[in-house]
């Protein structure tokens, strides 16, 4: 993904209206699962493309990370959401949904092992070879770990990376959540990781339950996570950075507040900015 897209904001129906009023926004995500299997894209994604705004699909059920080969049919999907809404890449998670034919219901994490690494190399690549544009790889938030780990996590996301060319989609967010719930620090994944390869960057609220941290993307973003932000774009610019929201919305001022938090820590114009008006030179 060319040029820099600043901060954006995950489309979602229940907030449509407040993402179309925003006056700076050039970047915005789109559940790919959400998107019809036939006709048009919902009219409110359709009139921000008109706008000029980049609308990337986002996939939550390819189970990139099972050990049966990807559906080719789900692929298809993904691929026919890009051309709906004329993305310049999508994006999926580095986890696995379903195994014999049952469905988790949620992102669940893979064993860092070789044989995993083998089976995601083999997903993505059966993926790739049907997508009109890259795919952005999304290591997830996870509340538990499987034994006998033979990579840390560093090591297994580059090698993915390094082996099927996808970029990377760093969700600040989730490296904060593993980095809590393992006692570990965040800022030394983020030092290890190949920063040069993101395609763009999640950021999202979590709370605390039971002593765990959930990545809940219903909560607002806690300092923690801008600084870890603000540490991320130290290092390197990101062509943009997108807060999921996925429920409890908060009022548009609180809303507006967090984005620009998110926008100051990135150190991006704020979304919620006019633009400035485009000059025409004197003759």
């Amino acid at each position: 993904m060319n040029g820099g897209y600043g901060v954006g904001i995950g489309w979602r129906p229940d907030i449509a209206g407040y993402v179309a009023g925003l006056p700076g926004l050039r970047f915005t995500e789109v559940v790919a699962e959400s998107l019809p299997r036939r006709g048009a894209a919902p009219a409110p994604l359709d009139e921000l493309r008109q706008r000029g705004v980049t609308i990337v699909p986002h996939g939550v059920k390819l189970s990139l990370g099972g050990a049966e080969p990807v559906s080719a049919e789900r692929v298809a999907h993904l691929a026919r959401c890009a051309e709906l809404v004329g993305a310049p890449l999508v994006s999926e998670h580095i986890a696995f949904v379903r195994a014999g034919g049952r469905e988790a219901g949620h992102l669940l994490p893979l064993p860092r092992t070789a044989d995993a690494v083998e089976a995601v190399v083999a997903n993505v690549s059966r993926t790739q070879a049907q997508l009109p544009v890259p795919l952005a790889l999304e290591p997830i938030a996870a509340l538990f770990d499987w034994p006998d780990a033979q990579l840390t996590e560093a090591d297994f996301l580059t090698e993915i990376l390094d082996r099927t060319g996808a970029l990377l989609l760093l969700d600040v967010a989730n490296v904060y959540a593993n980095a809590r719930n393992r006692g570990e620090d965040p800022f030394d994944l983020v030092d290890r990781l190949p920063l040069e390869r993101i395609g763009y960057v999640h950021v999202a609220g979590g709370a605390e339950h039971g002593g765990l941290y959930h990545d809940t993307h219903t909560d607002p973003t806690p300092p923690q996570v801008l600084q870890l932000l603000a540490a991320v774009c130290d290092r390197v610019t990101p062509p943009a950075v997108m807060l999921e929201r996925d429920g409890r919305y908060p009022a548009a001022a609180d809303l507006t507040a967090e984005l620009d938090s998110i926008a100051s820590a990135a150190r991006q114009e704020p979304v919620t900015a006019r633009p400035e008006p485009v000059m025409e030179p004197v003759r």
